[in-house]
């Protein structure tokens, strides 16, 4: 069903996507740093819970795509736009209230999620929050948008909408931060234009009625239950597995500010560059969903497996390639961040560890199971992802983080002990074979 011309077509762009998104945030980590340690610290933890949710909506638009991958691979162009629209009505309906629950709840969440944090961090922190809860809904659209593309194999498009989004949100940071002096809240503002300016686009390009799936002219809006039941059967539990993986990391926090601001910049910097070496993973993993859902469509289990193999092989060879560059230009990139020498140490050796761990466990345990997800068979990542995040990811936190005295470097041996525990369940059910199975 793909040439590798169709798959390098499809990778390329998505490769270059998340190059874009990991150098913003990490060229806005670097521009807050001249700020202050605070700053960078309060801008993390509130960026923890923009990812959650984030993730949230990024699972759900996996799951329109997923729908509508399947509706291609049978041949019905018409059920794959009905999918689409009614993703992004959906999306847009959640996004909403998810935004206005997070305002209205952003003090407690600050107070009682993050546990004491000093005063400074505190204040960056809530100011960033304010901000940058009123763009939930944009980037909500902005993914749902690029999943459809990504589901008609075109990745071309949402990179190029990606490219202006985030050339926006540097500009902007630049402008305000170096040039206007505006600190954190100079971070936030061209985080929430730059989403608007994406999801007017992304939607503006989907009413292109030539596209094998687009946004239907004379359409009546509302919910179908049919169709949302199908893009929730896949999404929610993507959703609900992705913002465990999130929330572990978050619960955890509390525990990491309680090792003071060194620890705490260390793991806002490496958590920064820690994005920068899975970008093969993501990417390719994208690419995986794209392909493996229009196989299952058309019932082709057998390619299916042979593009699982394919893709998980150029996967570990990206992984190993940035991987192994990161290790080598440890030094400079920790430099780059204006970090006091403890802080620098402590980010060096978390840096290279999780390196280690990205180039042998990472592409089994997150990138593997989006052929599992593709075929429908989401509940088993769900429960996988539920029982390691609490087994290993905090309880083996505070084991070794606390109990232990490693610190803030224990977080990081926990969240890698979850990795290859989540590895072996999702080798295992792959070869397995039942995903084969999965009918809704």
């Amino acid at each position: 069903m793909f040439t590798k011309q169709d798959l390098r077509r499809l990778i390329l762009p998505l490769i270059i996507e998340q190059i874009l998104l990991v150098a913003v945030g990490m060229a806005d980590t670097i521009m807050i740093s001249s700020v202050g340690e605070a700053a960078v610290s309060g801008v993390s933890l509130v960026d923890n819970v923009n990812v959650l949710l984030i993730n949230l909506f990024t699972a759900l638009a996996t799951g329109g795509a997923v729908v509508a991958g399947h509706s291609l691979g049978e041949g019905s162009k018409e059920r794959a736009s009905e999918a689409a629209e009614q993703l992004l009505l959906f999306v847009s309906v959640a996004s909403v209230v998810i935004m206005l629950a997070l305002l209205a709840g952003r003090s407690w969440i600050l107070t009682h999620v993050f546990g004491r944090i000093e005063a400074d961090v505190m204040a960056d922190a809530r100011l960033y929050l304010l901000i940058t809860a009123f763009s939930i809904p944009f980037i909500a659209v902005y993914n749902a948008g690029a999943a459809i593309f990504r589901a008609m194999s075109d990745s071309r498009t949402s990179m190029l909408v990606s490219l202006i989004m985030n050339g926006v949100n540097i500009l902007g940071n630049a402008l305000l931060i170096y040039g206007m002096g505006r600190g954190v809240e100079g971070a936030a503002i061209p985080t929430l234009v730059s989403r608007m300016l994406a999801a007017v686009i992304i939607v503006v390009l989907l009413r292109n009625q030539s596209l094998d799936i687009h946004l239907r002219q004379g359409q009546r809006p509302g919910l179908k239950k049919e169709i949302i039941g199908k893009i929730c059967f896949i999404g929610i539990p993507n959703s609900l597995e992705n913002s465990v993986f999130q929330l572990g990391k978050i619960m955890v926090l509390s525990l990491v500010t309680s090792f003071g601001t060194t620890a705490l910049a260390a793991n806002a910097v490496a958590n920064n560059i820690a994005l920068f070496q899975i970008i093969p993973g993501m990417a390719i993993g994208y690419a995986i969903v794209t392909v493996v859902s229009q196989c299952v469509g058309a019932r082709r289990y057998d390619e299916a497996r042979y593009y699982t193999k394919l893709l998980m092989k150029y996967i570990y060879a990206g992984m190993w390639a940035v991987n192994l560059a990161v290790v080598f230009i440890c030094p400079l990139i920790v430099r780059a961040y204006h970090l006091s020498a403890a802080t620098g140490e402590l980010t060096a050796k978390i840096l290279i560890y999780h390196a280690l761990c990205c180039m042998v466990i990472w592409p089994l345990s997150f990138s593997l199971p989006n052929t599992l997800r593709a075929a429908g068979d989401v509940k088993i990542t769900l429960v996988v992802s539920l029982l390691s995040m609490w087994i290993f990811r905090i309880g083996f936190s505070f084991l070794l983080g606390k109990e232990l005295g490693w610190g803030v470097f224990g977080i990081w041996v926990a969240m890698t002990i979850d990795w290859l525990f989540r590895a072996v369940l999702f080798v295992i059910r792959y070869w397995r074979g039942r995903w084969q199975d999965i009918r809704f």
